[in-house]
């Protein structure tokens, strides 16, 4: 899972998504975190062709039949909704609706950071395109009605896949360890997962095609594509959970 990543500067993401001028940078945080404002793009909902349009909304989707914009498990936990499995996002409660209907969209990140165990503590990585362009990220978001106030709130998700045979991914986040003899279990009996890199020339199809032509789009990015090495040594804003 991925649980913090930074956006492309505003103008960037204009011009690589062919976007009209229409916001400023100061829309959102330079790092971005669950529940903050976030870009994300998708197909204009007014559009007749294929015409994108960037929103802004939080990090976290806010499922349909939530009844506050802080959506919270039955103990009273905030539900995370930042990360979504695509294997199951054809049926799980918070994200069957957007994926029935269509509500893809494209999160633009200039980088993203995933926490690396190998050392037994804590070593974030971070992640940037080999090539030097931006990340395009499959994503599902939301629009959201608070009934009392009749305010709209726009949210996303980010969608991720089982990595346990992806040669970099399979290497980030704590791995899962045996109760009795506190040692990790083997690599085919982890739960690795990774964000879901779109290739630019599908971009397209992931906002506008079917619901089988995009799920052919949900594959893992060779790791040839990846630049990425270990950050130095940070106190960051919010714990790692994974």
């Amino acid at each position: 899972m991925c649980t913090r990543y930074i956006p492309p500067e505003v103008a960037e993401i204009e011009r690589f998504w062919s976007l009209p001028r229409a916001h400023q940078p100061d829309l959102w945080p330079r790092e971005i975190f669950p529940r903050a404002p976030g870009p994300f793009i998708r197909r204009r909902r007014d559009a007749t062709g294929c015409e994108r349009e960037m929103v802004v909304g939080r990090w976290g989707l806010i499922p349909e039949r939530s009844e506050t914009s802080t959506p919270r498990k039955k103990d009273g936990k905030l539900l995370s909704t930042e990360n979504a499995r695509g294997e199951e996002v054809h049926w799980k409660d918070s994200y069957k609706g957007p994926w029935a209907v269509g509500q893809r969209c494209i999160i633009p990140a200039a980088t993203f950071d995933e926490p690396n165990w190998e050392t037994g503590k804590n070593v974030w990585w971070r992640f940037r395109r080999a090539d030097g362009a931006p990340w395009g990220l499959a994503g599902l978001w939301n629009a959201w009605t608070d009934k009392e106030t009749g305010e709209m709130h726009e949210s996303y998700t980010m969608l991720t896949l089982h990595a346990n045979a992806h040669p970099l991914m399979s290497r980030m986040h704590r791995p899962v360890v045996d109760p009795v003899t506190k040692q990790s279990l083997p690599l085919e009996k982890q739960d690795k997962r990774s964000v879901i890199p779109l290739d630019t020339s599908d971009f397209d199809q992931w906002l506008e095609g079917t619901v089988e032509q995009a799920r052919a789009l949900m594959r893992l990015a060779p790791a040839e594509g990846f630049d990425a090495d270990p950050m130095e040594p940070t106190q960051p804003s919010e714990p790692e959970l994974l």
